[in-house]
């Protein structure tokens, strides 16, 4: 069987990385695999997804974020951005890891096709850049409310530059969620 070329580039934290399939555009329009179970596997990415979301952020400066589960809820994640741009973070987690609380982040745009690979012991968190910005995501495990976690979007500890720290429009949860540091549950 033939799979689609895929082009992978690890971020600073090399297992959080960037991903290119290819897009057939004809004087229909395109058609593109998004995602292959087979070629995805082939570069290392032996994840089994079980939920695709998908949100819409109305506004510019939307951010949704910074969210994880906790096992044996803990998800892995494909991001992609199918209407406009968004600035994605991923802020590892894993407390064994030398990389503990750092993070590293990417442009995410339906223009330029990418989209991202977040795995188990991340925190993931986006800030859309366009209005009427829309997000598709693949999860390796079901949302469960008792497992939902977060940490602070704006915790100066994580050093995130987002675009921008004003105007931002973020939900009542999203902005009561703890600083890392006062986070007990982590991987």
């Amino acid at each position: 069987m033939s799979v689609p070329d895929i082009r992978i580039e690890n971020l600073a934290i090399n297992d959080v990385k960037l991903i290119w399939t290819i897009k057939h555009d004809d004087d229909r329009g395109f058609f593109s695999e998004t995602y292959n179970l087979e070629s995805f596997s082939n570069v290392g990415i032996k994840v089994r997804f079980v939920q695709d979301n998908h949100s819409k952020s109305s506004h510019p400066f939307t951010l949704r974020g910074l969210h994880f589960q906790t096992p044996p809820y803990a998800q892995d994640k494909l991001v992609r951005v199918v209407k406009g741009s968004i600035f994605d973070v991923a802020v590892d987690l894993r407390k064994s890891s030398p990389t503990f609380g750092a993070h590293v982040s990417a442009m995410l745009s339906a223009q330029e096709w990418n989209q991202i690979f977040v795995p188990v012991g991340f925190a993931h968190g986006f800030m859309t850049l366009e209005p009427n910005t829309e997000v598709t995501y693949k999860v390796s495990n079901h949302y469960s409310p008792r497992h939902d976690k977060g940490i602070l979007w704006s915790d100066p500890a994580l050093a995130i530059a987002w675009p921008t720290r004003l105007g931002v429009r973020i939900s009542p949860k999203d902005e009561r969620l703890p600083v890392l540091h006062s986070v007990s549950e982590l991987f």
